[in-house]
């Protein structure tokens, strides 16, 4: 078993996998610690994982996540959801006021969620199994959420692919500290700084990609020419697909129960003193 400090320093995202399966044994563990010495708001753990082995249904996940293919060889699929169906269920039990079925209550547990499935990362990769996170699920979350039967204030907001590894892989690079921490209080990068933040990450990410013929290829399609617009360009983090996409992820908030069916009349609401 592997110390938290290598898992952390050791850690690299997995795409190609063997066909092992993981015992079940295994799996509880894991689960178990995670959900144990994870931090949760209020004590309330506003979670739930669904597990998927099944073949057919990791095919839909498969297809509902963009065609990756580590999805089909991963024997493991795991989706952290916001929950808050089975929480607001016991006080409707108990006689207690209704509550979380609003956009804090999402907030609150999707980000419960999404501190759980950094403990169950570090808990498999602390016993040699490899992983990858997909944030591909905030852009079918409504689909996901219909797939794994979700019930109302219940969404996916992340989700892991997990197995044996196929694949050795270098250290992929980060931004130096002084780019993250600030002291005391906030402070904006000048031009100067922002460059040399971002020197080492622009070549060294740009050969990456370029070393890659499909991305090459896209890139000189594009007239893509530096990591920069590649960031910004169909080929990842598309502007022209953000508003739509923005769109459908609110209309899945909305249909849980998240969101009220109109914004316009919350906001008056909302204001009121």
């Amino acid at each position: 078993m592997q110390t938290v400090a290598e898992v952390l320093v050791g850690h690299r995202s997995i795409r190609r996998f063997k066909p092992d399966e993981i015992p079940q044994a295994v799996i509880d563990e894991v689960l178990r610690e995670a959900i144990v010495g994870t931090s949760s708001s209020g004590n309330l753990n506003s979670y739930s994982l669904v597990l998927t082995r099944d073949p057919e249904r990791r095919r839909r996940l498969y297809e509902l996540h963009g065609e990756q293919d580590f999805i089909l060889q991963a024997p493991l699929v795991v989706t952290f959801c916001a929950d808050w169906n089975r929480t607001r269920a016991w006080l409707k039990l108990r006689g207690a006021r209704d509550n979380f079925n609003n956009f804090l209550g999402y907030h609150v547990a999707a980000f419960d969620a999404m501190l759980l499935s950094q403990s169950v990362v570090l808990g498999f990769e602390a016993r040699g199994y490899g992983i990858c996170y997909m944030g591909t699920t905030l852009y079918a979350m409504g689909e996901i959420a219909e797939l794994l039967g979700l019930p109302e204030t219940c969404l996916p907001v992340t989700t892991i692919v997990v197995g044996v590894p196929d694949e050795h892989l270098g250290k992929r690079d980060r931004l130096p500290l002084r780019a993250f921490v600030h002291d005391e209080i906030y402070r904006v990068a000048d031009t100067p700084e922002l460059e040399d933040i971002y020197r080492e990450r622009e070549v060294s990410g740009w050969q990456r990609y370029m070393s890659t013929p499909r991305l090459k290829a896209l890139c000189e399609q594009g007239g893509i020419t530096s990591l920069a617009q590649f960031y910004t360009s169909p080929c990842e983090d598309d502007p022209d697909a953000f508003g739509p996409e923005s769109t459908r992820l609110l209309a899945a908030l909305q249909k849980s129960g998240f969101l009220p069916a109109s914004l316009d009349t919350a906001v008056p609401a909302a204001q009121e003193k």
